[in-house]
């Protein structure tokens, strides 16, 4: 039986499925770079009238790379999350589209995989929390008020798919509270979280 892996491993690992990196591996020769996924704009086909108010564009919008990459690091690595949102202080907001309607921001992604510290850098610089965010920081009492005020985000889905239940889990012991409240509301099967610290 193989050994299990370890965080860095299955992060690693997951986040190349998450992308979906769709390269050939095996006809790229051994050594060689391998060719970087790039996204694609779904087809379009404007069956409505257009509306009747033109948006005016005051700046260039961020680089989708810069998002990309900014988001890849804010799941794992504090000093190049400072560093890009040093570069472009607008990342502290913006969300990637990987496809299929996951969008994802630095927030999000720091936040399902349970690092307080680089949640921490975001929230310094003026990201704007959200319901995934306060239960993996073991805010009970504000799931609670969002819960309250709409019922069905109980089942609602973060980036990837992840729940509320596996957010408050990924929070470890500080969101031990929120994660029991949770479970009060809809308990479900708690499978071993892979981000969760040992």
């Amino acid at each position: 039986m193989s050994d299990p892996l370890d965080r860095r491993s299955f992060t690693a690992l997951s986040a190349g499925f998450v992308l979906g990196a769709a390269a050939d591996l095996t006809a790229a020769p051994e050594g060689a770079p391998r060719p970087r996924a790039v996204p694609a704009e779904a087809p379009f086909d404007m069956d409505y009238p257009a509306p009747n108010f033109t948006p005016s564009w005051r700046r260039p919008q961020i680089n989708r790379r810069l998002v990309q990459d900014f988001v890849v690091y804010a799941h794992m690595d504090p000093v190049m999350t400072g560093r890009l949102l040093d570069k472009e202080p607008g990342l502290v907001n913006a969300y990637m589209n990987w496809g299929g309607d996951d969008w994802e921001s630095g927030l999000g992604a720091a936040s399902h995989m349970g690092r307080r510290d680089i949640v921490g850098v975001m929230l310094d610089r003026g990201a704007r929390p959200d319901l995934f965010c306060a239960a993996m920081l073991g805010m009970t009492d504000v799931v609670r008020t969002f819960l309250t005020l709409q019922p069905k985000l109980i089942d609602a889905k973060g980036p990837h798919g992840f729940t509320l239940h596996f957010h408050a889990q990924v929070g470890g012991r500080e969101a031990e509270a929120t994660l029991e409240y949770l479970q009060s509301v809809k308990r479900i099967e708690l499978r071993p979280n892979p981000f969760l610290k040992k």
